[in-house]
Parts: structure tokens; sequence; C-alpha cells
């Protein structure tokens, strides 16, 4: 979807200055035109097709361009922006296919004072001067069929260049057709709920540790021992056997440390989760928005005016002066703008007036509440009216 900025420029050097920051800025130089009128009569709309000023007839010409430019259904807006240009104004536009980029330029142009030539209009009641600064939808002749060309009609370029400016023309049209201005009451409203985070842990490892151990342990050994000893004496007549072979073995023992480990278990590490609950208090604001209304004072008699007719009427006869009554009126007056008898009536809240009005201005002497209460009901009534 193309959309397209126009902004409208008294001084002709603002508007050049203001196309060169375009162009500066990279838009496409075959996207930005400025149409402009001289003293003779002879409009001249620079154009970035050709990079070339084009001289043409004032009338039809211009009225032709900015017709190619918002279509024959916006007939107009062209008719205004053609006598923009014929009275001697300078109109900048530029053609783009997206509202982001409709927004810079018009942040670029802004710092160059284009004019409010909607304001002018208003003001003037001059048909050659064009309202701007609305952002409304123009059938580009370019597209294709059943296409439409966003058109940004900027005067005095506020940096929203759609949205605020859309929703406040609507509303004032809106008030203008019904009479009738909806005003939104917004309030906040505070959800709490829950999620799961982590808050930490444990990591437990299991490794094997080797400790020297030192033992003493006693070992026996046995060693043989072989002993020659020379003797000198007979053999003894029972030793028959001396003269046989014989052999005798005599072995040797010794003890061996052996080292034989087991294992046993001797503790446990028992790792769990316990679960708790707990309670978490929440502070936190919302907002919300409150309207007031407050009466406008008419023309034709003031508040003022009104209690003293009032007075004169009622309680002149009565005897003391009006002044004598004048805080009762204001009195009701502003009790009933107070925001604790908002939507209430009269029988409701006397009570509690009355208690108020006694402690202001006493229960005795010539300002007692059955002797204001009227008047006080007066001024009541008066704000309600």
């Amino acid at each position: 979807m193309q959309h397209t900025l126009v902004a409208v420029f008294d001084n002709r050097s603002d508007a050049q200055n203001a196309m060169d920051e375009l162009l500066a800025s990279g838009f496409a130089r075959d996207n930005v035109n400025l149409s402009s009128a001289d003293l003779s009569g002879t409009a001249t709309t620079t154009g970035a097709t050709l990079g070339s000023t084009h001289e043409e007839g004032v009338g039809a010409s211009i009225k032709h361009f900015f017709e190619n430019l918002f279509g024959t259904n916006q007939d107009e807006h062209a008719t205004r922006y053609s006598n923009a240009v014929t009275g001697g104004q300078h109109v900048l536009t530029l053609t783009t296919d997206s509202e982001p980029e409709v927004e810079r330029a018009a942040d670029l142009i802004e710092r160059f004072g284009p004019i409010d030539i909607d304001e002018r209009h208003d003001l003037a009641g001059n048909a050659a001067s064009l309202g701007a600064g609305a952002y409304q939808p123009a059938t580009s002749p370019s597209a294709s069929a059943g296409s439409m060309q966003s058109g940004t009609q900027a005067g005095n370029l506020s940096g929203n260049v759609a949205g605020s400016r859309t929703d406040s023309l609507q509303r004032e049209a809106t008030v203008a057709q019904t009479g009738k201005a909806a005003i939104p009451v917004v309030r906040e409203e505070v959800q709490v709920g829950k999620r799961l985070v982590e808050r930490g842990g444990v990591r437990v490892f299991s490794r094997v540790v080797e400790t020297p151990v030192n033992e003493t342990v006693n070992l026996r050994e046995e060693h043989v021992s072989v002993e020659r000893r020379p003797a000198d004496q007979p053999i003894n007549p029972a030793d028959a056997t001396a003269f046989k072979d014989k052999t005798i073995e005599l072995r040797e023992t010794a003890e061996e440390a052996v080292v034989q480990k087991s294992a046993r278990v001797v503790e446990e590490v028992v790792v769990g989760k316990e679960v708790s609950q707990r309670q978490q208090q929440i502070k936190d604001t919302v907002r919300h928005t409150e309207v007031d209304v407050q009466p406008l004072k008419g023309a034709a008699i003031d508040d003022d005016t009104y209690y003293r007719k009032d007075w004169q009427t009622n309680y002149a006869s009565l005897g003391g002066t009006y002044d004598d009554y004048a805080p009762a009126y204001r009195y009701g007056y502003d009790m009933r703008r107070d925001a604790r008898y908002q939507g209430r009536n009269w029988d409701d809240v006397e009570p509690a007036l009355r208690s108020d009005w006694d402690t202001r201005y006493g229960s005795s002497g010539a300002s007692t509440w059955e002797r204001m209460k009227a008047a006080v009901r007066s001024g009541w009534d008066r704000m309600t009216s």
C-alpha cells in the first residue's frame, strides 16, 4: 500500500530545504515533488522523476497533478491543494510504501516549519486555504484495481502523523454530529499468580579416598641348628641300629603377615526434598481514572444573582441580611460537588450535613441548622440543576 505525505510551506526556501533533507536522508528522488507558483502565474512542479522543473499553467495542470496524487474521488483535497499552490504557497509531497517511512519523513519535515492550513481555513473561511493534518485513504492511480493509497496531508506535523490526529478528528466530528462525547473511565486490576523458580540446592559427590594404615604384627620363625660335639664312650649294646642307614629331617617354619580387607557400611548420606508452605504479602498500586463533572455558569444568571433572588423571595421577610444566608448557599453548593456525596439524594445526606454544619458553624445562635437548612438545600439544588 502506498502512503503519501503532503506538507505546505509559506516560504519557498523552507520547502526546498525540507525537500533536500528528504533526499539526503535516503528517500528516492522519484518519490519527492515540490509544487509552487511564482508571481507571473506560472506553476512549477519540481519532480523527482526527471530531476528537473516543469512549467505548466496554474489552473487545470496543478489540479490535475493533485488529482493524480489523491485520486479523483478526493476532488476536494485536490482542489484545496491546487488553490494553496496558486495562492502562493508551496506544497511538498512524498510517496512511499511504508508507514514508518512516512513517520520518519514527517519528523524530518517538521524541523522546517510547515504551516497548519486547516487552522487558517477555519479562521479565514477561505476555500483557498486547505485543511491539513488528517490521515485519510485516497485512491492511488498507479495501483491495481481495488487497492488504496494512504495519503497523509501534513500541515503542522506533530510527529505522530496518523493515529492521534485521526482519533481527535473523529471525536470532534462525533460531538459535532450527535452532541455527545464518551470519556472512558479506566481502572487497572492486579492479578497475582505463581511461577516455579530455582532457589539453589545441593550436589552430592561420592569418591574413593586412600588412607595409609600402619599396623604392627609379631611373626614367629623356626631355624634348624646343627651342632657337632666330640664324644669318646663305648656304644650301648642296645643301640643295635647304630650301623644302619638313618635319615632325620627337620623343617624350618616361619609366619608371614597376611593382609585381608573387608568393606563395611559405616554411614549413609540421604538426599531428599522437604516441602513447606509460606505466605507472601503482595503490595502494589493500581491506577484508575475519575471523571469530575462541573457545571459551567451560564450567561443569563450567575450563582450570586440566583442566591440573592432566592433570599429576597424566601428569607428577607424573616429578618437578617443576605450575608447571613450566603454561607449556607455556598455550603450546599460545595457539598453537592464533594466526592463523598456524589450520586446521593438530599434525604440520604442530610444527617451527615447537619453534623458537619454544627461542627463548622455551631448549633446555637443565628446560624442553626434548622434556620439555614432550606438555604443549604437551595445551594444543593442549584448545583444539581
